[in-house]
């Protein structure tokens, strides 16, 4: 069948480990040259193959890799990702927080907490988080695509504090600014006397599905503090993506 040709053809790409030719393809699968350009080509116009710098040989493509990341259960990515945020919970004495894109939202799925049993800390909670109003979901919002930001800027904006940002023009002010920095803040936004930092995780080709946040009061969560969080969770970012791609 047509499909199963197909599918070989990824197993042998995926399991290569490194970009294939054309030849070396036809070669391990043994089927005609003309029959392996033709399901290259199919596969490559739907990008679930691309070509490389060299334009003559092949890696798993970008709609495979978005589809095996959205795929992968929160169970699978607790798994992955709990080690590196509980380390970094630690570290910073705070809960820290994992946020995935699904459904139009954005949802906390996972958080660790420090251990420290003599020190006090503030659980951000589960579930989704409002788009204009929170870290996780405006880092995630700041490197999504442009369309998705207006929707955002268009629609409906709950006033939760007094420093809840509702304005379109503030709150693309503050989409570029995280573009610039690597990370967003929300401070007091949601819940008075409650900060937090987030930053994003880019997995592969696919974008930013995912983020990485800490949160606390706001007497630890100065100004200085949630730049550094900013910078130490933009590293654990890289880390996380690391750990979810594999």
């Amino acid at each position: 069948m047509h499909l199963d040709r197909l599918i070989l053809v990824l197993e042998t790409v995926a399991s290569a480990g490194r970009p294939i030719s054309v030849p070396e393809l036809q070669k391990a699968i043994n089927l005609p040259r003309p029959t392996c350009y033709r399901l290259v080509q199919t596969l490559t116009e739907h990008r679930l193959l691309e070509a490389d710098d060299s334009g003559s040989r092949y890696v798993i493509g970008y709609r495979l890799t978005r589809l095996a990341v959205l795929g992968q259960t929160d169970v699978d990515i607790h798994r992955a990702a709990a080690p590196i945020m509980q380390e970094a919970a630690v570290e910073f004495g705070e809960a820290v927080f994992l946020s995935r894109f699904r459904n139009g939202g954005v949802e906390i799925i996972h958080v660790e907490m420090p251990r420290d049993p003599a020190r006090s800390f503030i659980h951000p909670g589960l579930g989704f988080r409002p788009m204009h109003a929170c870290s996780c979901s405006k880092v995630i919002a700041a490197f999504g695509d442009e369309s998705f930001r207006e929707e955002i800027l268009t629609g409906p904006m709950k006033i939760y504090t007094e420093q809840t940002k509702c304005s379109a023009d503030l709150l693309r002010a503050e989409f570029d600014a995280i573009q610039d920095t690597g990370f967003a803040e929300c401070v007091e936004e949601i819940e008075l006397g409650v900060s937090s930092v987030a930053a994003p995780i880019r997995v592969g080709s696919i974008g930013v599905t995912f983020s990485i946040g800490a949160t606390g009061p706001v007497r630890r969560f100065t100004e200085e503090r949630r730049t550094e969080v900013g910078a130490q969770l933009m590293k654990l970012a890289g880390k996380v993506a690391t750990a979810l791609s594999l």
